[in-house]
């Protein structure tokens, strides 16, 4: 009940709120309101699985390593480490001085801890390390060592380890809520990270505050005190927000107007960024229509992808299934997609569909999200000018994640963000298109093919960079000849934010951008 109580009351603070500039509270804290569209699902690290989650989790926690805007994994509760010969054991030192929240030191059962409740609740980031990493073969050498060996060669694995978030074990255990605090990690926190949870009304808003002896530091500028998330996709209300002065930073979602019309506010700039974001028409390949190449193909040739990058929703030319930021993995060779209404026709006459008009088809895309009610519109009409009938099927993101779970509810095409859950090509390729991940929202394709599976699994074992890189690129010539998904843009990262906030830069893993300890506030730059 302490979190519904403290939710009510920053909702009633919300409300009430008609300041200039930041909301201040007392003794001259910087409180950031800060926009999602999309509600946090649940801030356990064992369980998180979307971008709002992400966000909630990178604020809270700290996990062994972290990433930079390069993309580079970087000391974080791990201050080094070291790799055995046979690539298949890692030994971190902790880094001293850390503590968790409540000032109890971090140390190695923390996250032997951590690592084994992430492998026992297999939610979240397990998919990662589940038929990797034995429960056993986690353990602490002495206080500040942690050994994780590895079943098998795998050469993203240091690129995963800023999703072993780190859970105060101590703390949990004295909650009597079992040997893993299920219930208690839903509504609280318990980590190392730069801000502690106070309230959180679901589905509605979520506030955070700073833990003024983070040992990642802060800012010699002025730090963000608190963070105030607010949910909503009413446009409307965030332009409202932001003429007021409240506005912190938007969501990365809002439509054009929208950024055109904060961006002529004087306290506003937009932050844009190039990305490794993907926007994609997921193709169900195994339910028909779409199970059938040609089929696939012409939705690809019938899409407007210069109204969609350029008016739509703005953002660069993706060829593949990989984004170019991924310089050397990236295969340059593929062409750039294409808009061709007759090609397009053609593609349906070589279908083992062909004749049966109209075909139908369902479409499925974020509910109350204009511009991807734009792109469905637009997907309408030029498919029924060649013989489709098309369900649009707007829904809530949770109910989308409800669809995927199996190949009979996947609609035949969904419009999906996937940006990288840790940095580097392979978060791109298994999570997106290997079996073993079906059944989860960024696997909508319902690929299940063992060639490109087994094209994966090799890129996963080797060590060296050059083979790995031809691999990536095999792997992308293999998804374009399937036409696997329709690859509509590269997300340009923009969000609308007040001109004293400083220090954004954008990480090629997925909300990471979004650590607040990062940032600072200073309305004389």
């Amino acid at each position: 009940m302490r979190n519904l109580r403290k939710g009510m009351a920053f909702a009633a603070v919300l409300a009430a709120s008609t300041a200039i500039g930041t909301p201040s509270i007392a003794e001259d804290k910087v409180t950031l309101l800060v926009n999602t569209v999309q509600i946090f699902g649940t801030i356990d690290p064992a369980k998180i699985n979307d971008y709002t989650e992400y966000m909630a989790a990178v604020n809270l926690y700290d996990g062994l390593t972290t990433v930079n805007s390069a993309g580079q994994i970087v000391p974080q509760l791990a201050e080094s480490w070291s790799v055995s010969d046979d690539n298949k054991t890692y030994t971190f030192k902790l880094k001293p001085g850390a503590t968790f929240q409540d000032g109890s030191p971090v140390e190695a059962k923390d996250v032997v801890y951590s690592m084994q409740r992430l492998l026992s609740i297999n939610e979240g980031p397990a998919y990662l390390f589940e038929d990797l990493i034995a429960p056993d073969n986690v353990k602490a050498i002495d206080g500040q060592t942690v050994e994780i060996g590895l079943n098998r060669v795998y050469s993203p694995f240091l690129s995963n380890t800023p999703l072993i978030l780190v859970v105060n074990s101590d703390l949990v255990a004295g909650q009597n809520d079992g040997e893993w605090g299920e219930t208690y990690l839903a509504d609280n926190s318990a980590g190392a990270g730069p801000y502690g949870l106070e309230g959180w009304t679901r589905g509605a808003q979520m506030m955070m505050s700073r833990y003024v002896d983070y040992h990642g530091g802060w800012p010699k500028q002025k730090p963000i005190d608190e963070l105030r998330f607010v949910v909503t996709r009413d446009e409307a209300t965030i332009k409202a927000l932001a003429q007021k002065g409240e506005l912190g930073m938007s969501s990365q979602y809002q439509g054009v107007e929208t950024y055109e019309a904060i961006s002529k506010l004087p306290n506003y700039k937009i932050i844009s960024a190039d990305t490794a974001t993907g926007f994609y028409l997921k193709l169900n390949n195994q339910l028909p229509p779409t199970d059938d190449v040609h089929i696939r193909r012409a939705i690809a040739y019938a899409m407007d992808y210069e109204t969609i990058r350029d008016v739509i929703f703005p953002g660069g030319q993706l060829n593949g299934p990989l984004a170019p930021v991924f310089a050397d993995a990236y295969l340059d060779s593929l062409p750039a997609p294409e808009y061709n209404m007759e090609k397009a026709k053609a593609e349906v006459a070589k279908s083992k569909y062909a004749g049966q008009q109209p075909i139908k088809i369902s479409h499925g895309y974020v509910a109350k999200t204009a511009f991807e009610e734009e792109i469905g519109l637009l997907f309408k009409s030029a498919l029924e000018s060649i013989g489709f009938e098309v369900d649009l099927q707007p829904e809530p993101w949770n109910r989308i994640t409800e669809l995927a779970t199996t190949i009979e509810t996947s609609p035949n095409a969904t419009q999906v963000f996937y940006g990288p859950t840790y940095p580097s090509p392979d978060s791109v390729f298994y999570v997106q298109y290997h079996s073993n991940a079906k059944g989860t929202w960024a696997s909508m394709e319902w690929v299940l093919s063992d060639e490109i599976d087994a094209l994966i699994d090799e890129s996963r074992s080797t060590t060296d960079p050059a083979k790995q890189n031809e691999l990536y690129k095999a792997i992308q010539q293999k998804l374009y000849d399937m036409q696997s998904d329709v690859f509509l843009l590269t997300q340009k990262r923009r969000a609308a934010a007040n001109k004293c906030l400083h220090g954004y830069a954008w990480v090629p893993m997925q909300s990471w951008d979004t650590d607040f300890s990062r940032y600072w506030w200073n309305c004389d730059e």
